[in-house]
């Protein structure tokens, strides 16, 4: 089996909260779009929170995103997985994250989507990081994955809802510093 490679972050300087996958699943991959699977409840849940249409072009999504500060990555960068379900990442290679916090001084919080993406960032990354960004605060939230059907959409919505609160203080100008 071939290892499965994920897809860069979607993050601009003035990025403040990071909210963080496992890795792409199946459909994803096919599309080369974060969260492709039609069922899966992210775009629904961002496009709610921040007041887009869900169904717009993927890269207006992204660009979306960006201009409310929310940056988007997996913790895993390789790995190999026979299907979609992360019970079955194996030999999972993490995300450069000492290099992306960097580059990206402006993130105050962490996001996981789901106990997966939480458990590999505290095994893989987190005791690599220098100080600063070992204490970063960080939340998991349920996972947006059909796979994840214990919750309906209304509830998880209402969980999400707590990456809005780190990004009402505002978000330094990345070009001040120069």
């Amino acid at each position: 089996m071939m290892a499965d490679a994920g897809f860069p972050f979607v993050a601009d300087a003035s990025a403040a909260i990071l909210i963080l996958g496992s890795m792409p699943g199946r459909e994803s991959l096919r599309q080369q779009q974060y969260y492709a699977h039609p069922r899966n409840a992210f775009w629904p849940i961002m496009g709610q929170l921040f007041g887009f249409d869900a169904s717009l072009p993927y890269h207006e999504r992204l660009s979306q995103l960006q201009r409310h500060h929310v940056a988007l990555w997996d913790v895993v960068q390789r790995c190999r997985r026979p299907g979609s379900l992360d019970a079955d990442i194996r030999e999972a290679e993490a995300n450069d994250f000492a290099t992306f916090f960097a580059a990206h001084p402006h993130i105050r919080h962490l996001f996981f989507n789901g106990a997966k993406a939480e458990s590999l960032y505290l095994k893989l990354v987190r005791p690599g990081l220098d100080e600063r960004w070992q204490c970063l605060p960080a939340r998991r939230l349920p996972s947006t994955s059909p796979a994840h059907a214990a919750m309906r959409a209304d509830q998880k919505l209402e969980l999400w809802r707590s990456i809005l609160a780190p990004l009402k203080r505002p978000v330094p100008d990345p070009m001040e510093h120069i």
